[in-house]
């Protein structure tokens, strides 16, 4: 992971200019995001199609998170008042060494703050980060019910590149797995 004070320099944004303004800066996951980080997700869980998951997880669903990102870049966004809106990570796809230059990519951030290019920056930050990693390839697995997911992956130049039909059911919807892939 980065050292925070770079991070915050080189990937801070700003909504845009009207009586909310928030100023918001990307910072290295760690310990003290456990609570945030968890709850967002299960914002997530419960509330949309961005997360595979059902029900809830615990908090020590965070280490499951750590252990799968490894010496991978993870971000955490947060507000000027330090509170976290959002996080995300890469972490490899696949276990074999033929693979090692694949990684797939995650993030959340809550509804409220979307739109304002949080998505953008934390995207091109873990991208900057898996090339220097020696990642040519970034894998995102998508719900076919997240169209805003889709539609963000899309605009980034990510393109489809498999689908498996109807293989979830959360909440009563039957859903596709949707893989998008962007070459670095």
């Amino acid at each position: 992971m980065s050292d925070s004070s770079s991070v915050r320099s080189t990937h801070q944004t700003t909504a845009p200019q009207n009586a909310d303004t928030i100023n918001y800066r990307l910072e290295p996951l760690m310990e003290e995001d456990r609570t945030a980080v968890i709850d967002i997700f299960n914002h997530f869980v419960e509330n949309s199609f961005a997360s595979y998951r059902e029900i809830p997880v615990a908090y020590d669903m965070f280490d499951r998170f750590l252990a799968m990102i490894g010496e991978y870049p993870a971000a955490t966004v947060k507000t000027d008042s330090g509170q976290t809106v959002g996080f995300g990570f890469i972490h490899r796809y696949h276990v074999a060494e033929t693979m090692r230059r694949t990684a797939e990519i995650s993030y959340f951030i809550l509804p409220e703050h979307t739109g304002r290019g949080i998505g953008t920056r934390m995207l091109y930050y873990l991208v900057d980060e898996a090339r220097e990693h020696g990642i040519s390839n970034i894998l995102a697995s998508i719900s076919s019910l997240n169209d805003q997911s889709l539609q963000f992956h899309r605009r980034h130049g990510f393109i489809q590149c498999g689908r498996f039909e109807m293989i979830g059911e959360k909440h009563g919807y039957m859903f596709d797995m949707v893989w998008m892939q962007k070459q670095l």
